[in-house]
């Protein structure tokens, strides 16, 4: 039998494990589930007979060394920055390895010996990044294939709420990690380049330049810069396209409302605000406020942010509780960021009922036979329920098939690798269309850049 070590059972993993195990007998594998928690690695095999659960810390290095010296194949769902234990590990006992997460120059500096020893060490494979790589390369490469000269490219990715379960007036809710959601576009400013120019967003301007987008059958939606969208030029073979834009999706109206937090303070994570845990949700707002013997917290706040009593944004404020003298924080030594955390958690929690949706969005402009074309390829993938979402299918489904062809030798390059080549894309694109992450392409007139409202 194959053996494969999955280390880490939490949201994203679900969608991994339930296909690996569906596979495993016509395949011939046994899964270790790893998690710190043994109880949720079990609730996650669901009593196979070709799985086994067990508590597992990373930090624990005899345990981490003998189980994956036991192992064809690793699949790591940790955060993103103890993949490198692993690898090193992976490398040491001559394992091929996986995971979603963007590959850190720590990752990338095992890229030779991978190589020497002809192992593959698959990283960026899971929703984005992985199913953005693939389904942009796909599209790029036949454009390619045909003549054609890229000049712009866009991607978009967002997590959000399904239609039907979109019931507050942010129309959000948590599918993954809270914490990146509050933290999201910090750390440097935005930079993108447009029709030739490099431009630059500060994070106190990011959230308000979004640039608008329409998917049929699902309305409106916006976007803001991701932080480094000219990270992937080289890698998609970009060098000489004029604009190049990645961005987060959310439904329109989303980012003027966060842009009041972010402005007020609520998301920096630099320092420990006194007294946390005594704090009421009306004590953390007004301590953002200026001093005033006699104007209410409302009041203060809505003069500061220049807020109209009718604005759908005071709306919004009100709806997450910021008001409220009778909720306390609760939480020691904690940041604005952390204490807006938890706030969110409360109101954007996915209930049992609800189900998630992912979105993703490319636009791809072009020159071919001196003229200009455009193709836009979009994917709305919704959840199943709390325990299947969109997020942990487009996450871990791509992860899965990924390993299981490693393991069959179908995958072949050795090396630190994100999933750009034919030979890893096609396959997967082309198999996880039997599990609902269906891209629909098509021509579409040339519109270039100079149409969106992010240039004003």
């Amino acid at each position: 039998m194959k053996k494969i070590l999955i280390i880490g059972a939490g949201r994203s993993a679900s969608s991994l494990i339930k296909y690996l195990l569906q596979k495993s007998e016509t395949e011939n594998l046994f899964i270790t589930i790893g998690d710190l928690s043994e109880d949720l690695a079990k609730k996650k095999t669901n009593n196979h007979k070709n799985a086994r659960a067990i508590a597992f810390d990373i930090f624990n290095e005899a345990q981490r060394k003998e189980e994956i010296q036991q192992s064809d194949i690793v699949v790591s769902m940790l955060p993103a920055h103890l993949h490198i234990e692993v690898a090193k590990d992976c490398v040491t006992y001559k394992k091929h390895m996986v995971t979603a997460s963007y590959i850190s120059p720590a990752m990338q500096e095992l890229d030779q010996v991978a190589k020497e020893n002809n192992l593959i060490l698959m990283n960026e494979i899971g929703l984005d990044p992985g199913i953005d790589h693939m389904s942009a390369m796909k599209v790029m490469d036949e454009i390619r294939e045909k003549g054609g000269n890229i000049i712009l490219f866009e991607s978009f990715c967002g997590g959000l709420v399904a239609p039907e379960s979109d019931n507050n007036l942010w129309n959000y809710k948590f599918s993954w990690n809270p914490r990146n959601v509050v933290l999201a576009g910090q750390g440097g400013a935005a930079k993108f380049i447009q029709e030739g120019k490099y431009k630059y967003i500060p994070y106190n301007k990011l959230f308000r330049r979004t640039e608008f987008l329409e998917v049929e059958g699902f309305g409106r939606f916006e976007a803001y810069a991701n932080r480094d969208s000219l990270k992937y030029r080289s890698v998609y073979g970009l060098d000489n396209a004029l604009t190049c834009y990645r961005g987060t999706i959310r439904r329109v109206g989303y980012s003027r409302a966060w842009d009041i937090l972010v402005q007020l303070g609520m998301t920096d994570d630099t320092y420990v605000m006194e007294d946390s845990e005594n704090m009421t949700y009306r004590q953390f707002t007004n301590s953002f406020l200026p001093y005033h013997p006699t104007d209410t917290v409302e009041i203060k706040l809505r003069h500061a942010q220049k807020i109209d009593q009718d604005d759908i944004i005071w709306d919004k404020l009100v709806e997450l509780d910021l008001f409220n003298s009778t909720k306390i924080v609760g939480l020691k030594n904690a940041t604005p960021a952390q204490i807006l955390e938890k706030i969110l958690a409360e109101k954007w929690a996915l209930q049992p009922q609800d189900k998630d949706m992912i979105v993703m969005y490319h636009k791809f402009g072009y020159e071919l036979n001196g003229e200009k074309k455009q193709i836009d390829s979009t994917m709305v993938c919704i959840g199943e329920d709390q325990t299947y979402t969109a997020m942990a299918k487009t996450v871990g489904l791509p992860v899965a098939i990924a390993t299981l062809r490693i393991l069959k030798g179908e995958i072949k390059t050795p090396g630190v690798q994100l999933p750009i080549s034919k030979e890893v894309y096609e396959p997967i694109l082309k198999e996880l269309e039997e599990y609902g992450v269906i891209f629909n392409e098509k021509e579409v007139p040339y519109l270039g850049y100079n149409h969106l409202n992010i240039n004003n």
